[in-house]
Order: structure tokens, then C-alpha cells, then sequence
């Protein structure tokens, strides 16, 4: 395939042109995205087919990964990774971080105005993606279901202020895909992010026009869907963008990378700036210039994520010295026993 059509081909599932210069001119190695990933292969696309290609226990390869692979033998097999252009991830119990996808470009954060509706989760996922450098949208579905939607509706438009669209219907209505039509252009990659039932596969396959991914009702009681996505991956949609579908995440910890004044908390730190003292807690201080302004649970929830904030970035500066303490005790024992054994 000469490199034009290549490159046409490659741009329909997302291709950033500032990769062109990092591609072998001697085609020994070709680009292809990585659609999934399971437990030793990759389901890779390069714009016209799909395949599967095997990669090395040390490499971490993510639906949305771009990647550099050949075949040698009668295998495919992934030579490198191309450097990831952002990487959304989020924290997890031991310290550590879990990514969940790279190079993307939206993520829609899908929740229910049913029994689903949690603004306080709601603030995390903005941070999530705010983090990595990812526009979010906002998308509430089942309005249906819920007795008080109008005021939810206004509640998370209050949250997410002016810099944030929220976009609310039904998951199978064509008119939300139309809504929904300035974040899905050619070469654009979309991730949907939410808990599991809200409607993540549903409105999945709206953008899709087809049933691509297994749904199932949710009942008013349960506010469960009966069939819901179990693994990550990236699908074409027919405008030239694509989508990741991900798995619902029950439980969303901060990793380190975020910043409370990006993506939720704006209004906080904007009225934080005209309290009489730079360092109040915003609790009984004088002059305080947020307490009475903000709903008090959801300052409530910006103290708790802001302390595991803090903690969470401890724990990774700790991290990041026991590794460079570890290096410098190897590189000494190397000179140590160099210098014996001259």
C-alpha cells in the first residue's frame, strides 16, 4: 500500500499526522492501533482490516494505542508502542495506578438521572479526564426514570460550570447522536466512561447505528443492565471518529495527576482566592470567602479528594525516591565490585 493510502487509510481510525515522522521509511515495521488487548495478543487495525498480533510480557499495550508491528515466521508480533499522546488512568488501593486507554481525544461521562445519579462521582470523573488532557462531555441518560430530572439537569450544569457540555436524552435517541455530532468527527477518538447500567453500550451503539455491543434492560428497581461490557474496545464509527466502549468502574480513585481547580472545582478555588486568609479551610475562619457560596456536601467531597489528593501524590513521590534510591544502590554496588576485582 503506497504511504498516501496508507495514511488515508490509517486517518479514518484516528491517526495523528505528528506520527508520520516517527514511521520507518523502509516499511520493516507498519502502523496499525490496537482495537483490544487481551491476555498475550493485541487486536490491531490498520485501517482496512483487523488482525491479531502477539507482544512481549514488558510491553503494556491499551486500546488506543498506536503500534509499530511486523511479521516474522508466519507471526504478527508488536515491535514497538508509538508514544502516547495522553493516557487516562486512575488510582488504585495499593498506591499504584491502573491505565485504562490512550490517545483520546473526548470522553464521555455517562450517568443515570436514576438511582445512578452521583454528583459527588461525577466530580471525580471530570478530574479523570481533565487530567489526562481530555475534553469532557457530560451525557445523562434515563431521564425516564427518574421523577426529579430537571433538577438533577440543572445541578450538574451548576457543577461542571461553563467550560463542560452536558448533553442529556435517551441513549437510543437519534438526536442525542446528533448532539453528540461535533465531538465525533473524521480522526477523532472518543472513550465512554461511567458506571456499569447507565447506558454506556446503548448509546455506544446509537453513535455505531447498529447493535454492536450486548445491552440489556434496566429495571426501575435494580438500575442494572443485565448485560454489560467486560473488556475495552475501540470501534469505527461512520463519521470517521472512533469510540471505546469500557467496562463500568464501580470505584474511582485519584491517581496524582489531577488538579481539584481543573474540571469541577473552579468555582471553589475561584471564590477561595477573595477569602481573608490564603490558607482557610473554608470551615469557621473569618472572611471566608466559599463557606454559604457552595453546597456544603459538595465541599464536603472537595476536602475528601482533596486530602486523597495529597496522599495520593505522597505516595507516588515516594514511589518515584525508592526508585532512584534503588538505582543509586545499583549503580554503586556495580562500581563496588568493579573497582574489587580490578
Amino acid at each position: 500500500m503506497s504511504s498516501p493510502m496508507l495514511y488515508g487509510a490509517l486517518r479514518r481510525i484516528g491517526f495523528p499526522i505528528r506520527y508520520i515522522p516517527l514511521l520507518p521509511g523502509d516499511g520493516s515495521t507498519l502502523p496499525a492501533r490496537v482495537i483490544a488487548r487481551h491476555r498475550d495478543r493485541c487486536e490491531l487495525h490498520d485501517g482496512s482490516r483487523v488482525f491479531d498480533a502477539l507482544f512481549s510480557p514488558g510491553e503494556d499495550p491499551l486500546a488506543g494505542d498506536w503500534a509499530l508491528w511486523s511479521a516474522c515466521g508466519g507471526e504478527r508480533r508488536i515491535v514497538s508502542l508509538l508514544p502516547r499522546l495522553n493516557l487516562i488512568r486512575r488510582g488504585r488501593a495499593d498506591g499504584e495506578s491502573q491505565p485504562l486507554v490512550a490517545n483520546i481525544d473526548t470522553a464521555l461521562l455517562v450517568m443515570g438521572l436514576d438511582g445512578n445519579y452521583r454528583p459527588n462521582r461525577l466530580e471525580r470523573f471530570l478530574l479523570l479526564a481533565r487530567a489526562s488532557e481530555t475534553t469532557p462531555v457530560v451525557v445523562l441518560t434515563k431521564a425516564d426514570l427518574c421523577g426529579e430530572a430537571e433538577a438533577r439537569i440543572a445541578q450538574v450544569r451548576r457543577l461542571c460550570g461553563d467550560v463542560t457540555a452536558v448533553l442529556h436524552g435517551d441513549a437510543r435517541d437519534p438526536q442525542l447522536r446528533e448532539a453528540l455530532g461535533p465531538w465525533c468527527g473524521e480522526g477523532q477518538t472518543l472513550v465512554l466512561l461511567g458506571s456499569s447500567g447507565v447506558g454506556k453500550s446503548t448509546l455506544c451503539n446509537t453513535l455505531l447505528g447498529e447493535s454492536a455491543q450486548a445491552t440489556g434492560a434496566v429495571s426501575a428497581e435494580g438500575d442494572r443492565g443485565r448485560h454489560t461490557t467486560t473488556a475495552r474496545r475501540l470501534l469505527s464509527l461512520p463519521d470517521g471518529a472512533c469510540i471505546i466502549d469500557t467496562p463500568g468502574l464501580r470505584e474511582l480513585r485519584l491517581s496524582g495527576d489531577e488538579t481539584l481547580g481543573d474540571g469541577a472545582f473552579e468555582d471553589i478555588v475561584r471564590l477561595a482566592e477573595h477569602c481573608r486568609y490564603r490558607d482557610c479551610r473554608h470551615g469557621g475562619e473569618p472572611g471566608c470567602a466559599v463557606r454559604g457560596q457552595v453546597e456544603e456536601e459538595r465541599l464536603d467531597n472537595y476536602h475528601k479528594l482533596e486530602r486523597e489528593l495529597a496522599h495520593a501524590q505522597q505516595n507516588a513521590l515516594q514511589k518515584r525516591e525508592s526508585k532512584q534510591a534503588d538505582k543509586a544502590l545499583q549503580r554503586g554496588l556495580r562500581r563496588f565490585y568493579r573497582d574489587r576485582d580490578r
